[in-house]
Parts: structure tokens; sequence; C-alpha cells
């Protein structure tokens, strides 16, 4: 497996940024046409706790990957520091 670059990772965890996003703008439209009903409110909280638990994992591995972003761009700077 190739190590991607640091723009690469930059870039996935913009997409999951928007995915996050994508994720809360999709049930909140989903909650604005529910009727308003015992059963509309199950739903309502069965779709917010779904999209809670959906982002919450979206936003741990972003932070895993701008943890080896990171990592990866020590080591790219000590490689070069011994190469000078």
């Amino acid at each position: 497996m190739q190590t991607p670059t640091t723009a690469q990772i930059r870039t996935a965890v913009e997409v999951l940024a928007k995915l996050g996003e994508r994720l809360n703008t999709h049930a909140e439209q989903f909650l604005m046409q529910l009727s308003e009903s015992p059963l509309g409110d199950y739903h309502a909280g069965s779709i917010q706790v779904s999209t809670i638990e959906q982002t919450t994992r979206i936003e741990a591995v972003a932070a895993q990957l701008k943890n080896w972003r990171d990592e990866l761009g020590q080591t790219r700077r000590q490689c070069v520091s011994h190469h000078i």
C-alpha cells in the first residue's frame, strides 16, 4: 500500500466534513416532513440518534486522518533534515 500524501489526507478530511454536513441537512429536512404524532416523535428521535452516531463516527475518522497527516508531515520533515 502506498502512503497517501498530506494533501490527499486533507482532501479526505474535507470530504468527511461535507458528508457530516450532508447527513445533518438530510436529517433536518426529513424531520420537518414528519407529522406531529407519537409515531412521528418516535421516528424523529431515531433519526436524531442515528445522525448523531454517524456524525460522531465521521468526526472520529477525520481526527484519525488528521493525526496521520501530522505524523506524515513530521516524518517527511525529518527525512528532509537528514538529507540536508
